[in-house]
């Protein structure tokens, strides 16, 4: 299916980007190409796949035009998958090769990209919590408000903090009919094929747009409650940090106005709430016998998970033809999201708890961009600028006590890059950018947790102070697009973080800030690939290497019964492919597969990397494969696949269990059916089948994270069925 694809690229695009050519690759295309087929009317949000035009770098450029791996999910897709599931985790793990499997909770944990961490953002605003890294940030938005998404996978900088493997920019929707007012109402409702008592949701979806003269607006408002969960034997999936029973909001605005012919002012809101009420409180699962957790009628303990609010603001400037042709970008932002985690019984010294992390952003970002050259056979442009970010993070426990102390962050950026266009087909780029830190932290006392023999360890008083870094990270690529059957890339590119500093902190044994080893992440990447077009057929293929002298993984303590950082050398590759092919009109295929491992340095040797880094970073091999088939104008029907290979790496430990993050991940495939017809020009019915074979298994997360709370079944098999009414 071509509305999937593993395109190249260097960064991902801001909001409010068209869908066009550069002149580079109409040059291409007209010397040395034939034309290129077009989409057919079925999907017209899509353009032929090297003319769609996306911000390499921050700056609107062609996807034939960038030397490195990205995959952008286009309106198309994401209507088709919310036809069947409306949660943006899974819609992402399905379409993005290199990313880890879905957890099929209110979590991210452990769904990583190509194995590290991946920084998560709304038009360019970062959602991510690098500072303590809740791993929830991908639940920030519900898809029915995107354009698209973007996924740089690879190490990056261009963004800042946290990106050590990729980004993922939600690019929200834009007006698209030139009308004063147009709208679109969807009505679903969903449930369980195995066994229906309890297990009825519904959602509504209703948007407004239009255009007044230079004025432009976009509006819309969701609201979803989702019933019980049930197994492929019609069972009650274990409630903790599950999707069933929760209830999911969405109010979304953006509004713009065209001062001029080059000159343009937007204002974006987003506030986003996912919270489960469950009425069943959590019964632990037997990992050593197979038998899942499920639950029992109760009150939970504590406030309900999930979200409590994420909130966005953003402003942009946008002005274009300036002196010498250049243009500008100009944006200012404001974000906070409150996010609540599980209740954790008995750990804590003086009762339970349950935290829930804090984070509030004020940033100013701006960007120029320059032409260089505008030779025939040597074009040239440079866009540099820096970024301004304050980032305010604290963990505490929902009762008042402090787990985590507010790290107060100042990130200041200055950047630039280049990018040139030589003999039409040769697309060089290269790049730096320069990350000055600050952090800074009061004097603090650890809130001690007992370990898994009874003890618990002392409080320490840790005095106070700054962290302070600075990075100096470069991005080069080479791209060459002469023969169309085989356009090879080579690309480096450098990525930073501060490594979940928060994590650092509340497991302090030391009395000083400046004992506690915080010391960054930086990382390097290295990407080989090509890519092959021939007519209506496409393959890409791409091998990485990524290393970092320190790294981050979580490693489970057997004599604490905790996870503990483990601060060793890392080297993490793989590969992807990915195929799409249209034999017919009405007919489109697609399939990838990715694969990746990774080692660490445990003895830190300089280069003997002896040990398997865990299941919380590396994800078991992936497969899937779309076939879209569209027999009538009217009707299109869709199967999806998704296959999830097995990954077994280490040993049982005395007890005959897997310790923690290492569990083993055993093979399942889930394919999904989802169906629209148009009844009226006007009029469209959904159907969508999840889990089309009621396949009985564990999501990966379950087996290699043995937590017996969260060693819960898959969802079996479950309809979606929907009405969509546009005006």
């Amino acid at each position: 299916m071509h509305h999937l694809f593993n395109t190249k690229l260097l960064a991902l695009l801001l909001s409010g980007c068209s869908i066009t050519t550069t002149l580079a690759a109409q040059q291409r295309r007209h010397h040395n190409e034939p034309k290129k087929d077009t989409i057919p009317a079925a999907n017209t949000d899509q353009k032929v796949l090297g003319e769609i035009v996306v911000t390499a770098s921050r700056k609107p450029v062609s996807l034939d035009n960038v030397p490195s791996s990205v995959t952008v999910i286009t309106r198309k897709t994401l209507e088709n998958d919310l036809r069947i599931n409306t949660d943006v985790t899974d819609i992402l793990a399905k379409e993005v090769p290199g990313l880890a499997p879905g957890t099929q909770t209110n979590s991210n944990v452990g769904q990583s990209l190509r194995g590290r961490s991946v920084l998560i953002m709304i038009d360019g605003i970062p959602q991510s919590t690098p500072l303590r890294n809740g791993e929830v940030d991908m639940r920030s938005i519900d898809p029915a408000v995107l354009e698209r998404v973007d996924v740089l996978k690879g190490a990056t900088a261009i963004y800042g903090n946290g990106a050590t493997g990729g980004l993922i920019n939600y690019i929200t929707a834009t007006p698209k009919e030139d009308k004063v007012l147009s709208g679109r109402t969807s009505l679903n409702t969903t449930g369980s094929l195995t066994n229906l008592k309890n297990s009825v949701g519904g959602r509504v979806s209703q948007l407004l747009q239009g255009k007044y003269k230079k004025f432009d607006y976009i509006v819309s408002g969701v609201a979803e409650e989702t019933g019980e969960y049930k197994d492929a034997k019609g069972k009650l999936v274990g409630p903790n940090y599950s999707l069933g029973e929760t209830n999911s909001y969405n109010v979304f605005a953006k509004t713009g106005y065209q001062v001029n012919s080059r000159q343009r002012l937007q204002l974006m809101y987003n506030y986003y709430r996912s919270q489960q009420n469950s009425n069943y409180t959590v019964v632990n699962g037997d990992i050593a016998k197979g038998i899942p957790s499920s639950g029992v009628l109760g009150q939970p303990a504590g406030v309900p998970t999930g979200s409590r609010g994420n909130h966005n603001l953003h402003l942009t400037y946008q002005a274009n033809s300036l002196i010498g042709g250049t243009s500008l970008n100009a944006d200012a932002y404001y974000t906070s999201r409150d996010d609540i985690f599980y209740v954790s019984f008995g750990r804590f010294e003086g009762g339970d708890g349950q935290s829930h992390t804090l984070d509030k952003k004020k940033g100013l970002r701006l960007m120029l961009s320059s032409p260089l050259s505008n030779k025939y056979d040597f074009a040239g442009n440079l866009s540099y600028g820096a970024d301004l970010l304050n980032d305010i993070t604290l963990q505490p426990l929902v009762d008042g006590r402090i787990w985590v102390p507010e790290m107060n962050m100042l990130n200041y950026a200055p950047f630039a890059e280049t990018q040139w266009s030589l003999w039409q087909n040769l697309i060089v780029k290269a790049g730096v950018r320069v990350e000055k830190v600050h952090v800074s932290v009061d004097d603090y006392n650890t809130l001690p947790l007992t370990n898994s023999n009874g003890s618990v360890p002392p409080s320490v008083r840790v005095k106070g102070g700054s962290l302070d870094y600075t990075a100096t990270l470069f991005n080069a690529g080479i791209r060459y697009n002469r023969l169309p059957a085989f356009m090879p890339y080579v690309s480096f590119s450098q990525g930073f973080s501060v490594a979940d500093v928060g994590l650092a902190l509340r497991d302090a044994k030391v009395d000083d800030l400046k004992k506690i080893n915080t010391e960054a992440v930086l990382v390097n990447n290295y990407e080989l690939g090509f890519v092959s077009e021939h007519k209506k057929f496409r393959f890409e293929l791409s091998g990485f290497l990524s290393t970092s002298k320190l790294g981050a993984d979580m490693i489970f303590d057997p004599n604490t019964g905790l996870f503990n950082v483990s601060r060793t050398p890392e080297r993490i590759y793989g590969v992807e492919a990915a195929i799409t092919y249209q034999p017919l009109h009405n007919l489109d295929i697609s399939a990838s597969y990715s694969y990746v491992e990774g080692k660490a340095d445990t003895a830190k040797t300089g280069g003997q990397y002896n040990v398997y880094l865990n299941g919380r970073r590396i994800a078991p091999p992936k497969v899937t494969g779309n076939i879209n088939y569209r027999p009538l104008q009217a009707l299109e029907l869709r199967l999806q696949y998704l296959g999830i290979n097995g990954r077994d790496r280490f040993e049982k430990n005395a007890k005959g269990v897997y310790n923690g993050n290492e569990g083993r991940v055993k093979p399942y495939n889930l394919v999904n059916f989802n169906a629209s017809y148009k009844v009226t020009p006007r009029t469209m019915l959904t159907l969508g089948i999840e889990n089309l074979f009621n396949e009985d298994y564990f999501p990966a997360r379950a087996q290699w994270f043995m937590i017996p709370s969260q060693y819960a079944k898959g969802r079996g098999a479950a309809f979606n069925i929907g009405v969509i009414v546009s005006y």
